[in-house]
């Protein structure tokens, strides 16, 4: 049996729902574990049986040393079963939707300083965490500056829920905005619909676009094996 354990509920844990329908065909079963500690207490009690494969979506951020102590942990567990846990090489849910190429277009934000803060942030990623010192944007410092309690996963979602704030494109609800995955209405108000999508276009095909993006892809590629044609 193939496994995704996801520490996203909501929005995140749908997102990975749509990633077994429309990449791996409802090949894997996808489970929430609540948490990071949720997965970790989950790979503690895990021995798995023959033919088993886990594939561990856990938030990885270089700057949150309590996150860093449980990834390290996972790590020493996952290597005790190579190939039947694999954690996934991904900063979190959030960064996914922040690094999709067509985010801005496809939204209609009129947030101007937000899409410059995201191409500042997207342009000084360093593995798993925000290089601050790549940064020369004043506003964008000023921006980050403004965390009380700065760390790159912090950052990376408050830019990404202020580029989705309108419900159709939401990303921190029960689920992904129905944009996301559903088939394209014809906005006729503009001025009360933030959306750049000039043409309807399919539900399948933007989601499709979503789980095809580089991003995504390169964190999906443990995964590939199982999906068909690969």
């Amino acid at each position: 049996m193939n496994y995704i354990w996801t520490e996203d509920t909501g929005a995140g844990f749908h997102f990975w729902e749509l990633v077994n329908k429309y990449l791996f065909h409802g090949g894997f079963s996808v489970e929430s574990k609540g948490s990071n500690q949720g997965i970790l207490d989950a790979a503690r009690k895990l021995g798995p049986k023959d033919g088993d494969r886990y594939y561990l979506a856990f938030d990885i951020v270089y700057d949150n040393m309590d996150v860093m102590n449980k990834y390290l942990e996972l790590r020493e567990i996952a290597a005790a079963y190579p190939g039947q846990i694999v954690i996934l090489d991904m900063v979190c849910f959030e960064y996914l939707i922040l690094s999709f190429g067509r985010l801005t277009e496809w939204t209609g934000t009129g947030k101007k300083d937000k899409v410059a803060v995201r191409e500042d942030i997207l342009a000084a990623m360093d593995g798993h965490r925000i290089d601050t010192g790549r940064i020369a944007d004043g506003k964008t410092k000023e921006y980050l500056m403004g965390f009380k309690r700065f760390s790159t996963e912090r950052v990376i979602k408050a830019v990404t829920y202020e580029l989705t704030e309108n419900d159709e494109w939401s990303v921190k609800g029960k689920k992904m905005g129905k944009c996301w995955h559903r088939d394209c209405c014809v906005v006729q108000d503009t001025s009360r619909v933030k959306c750049g999508m000039a043409e309807g276009m399919s539900g399948d095909g933007k989601i499709m676009a979503l789980l095809e993006d580089a991003e995504t892809q390169r964190v999906l590629v443990p995964c590939t094996s199982q999906r068909p044609g690969f």
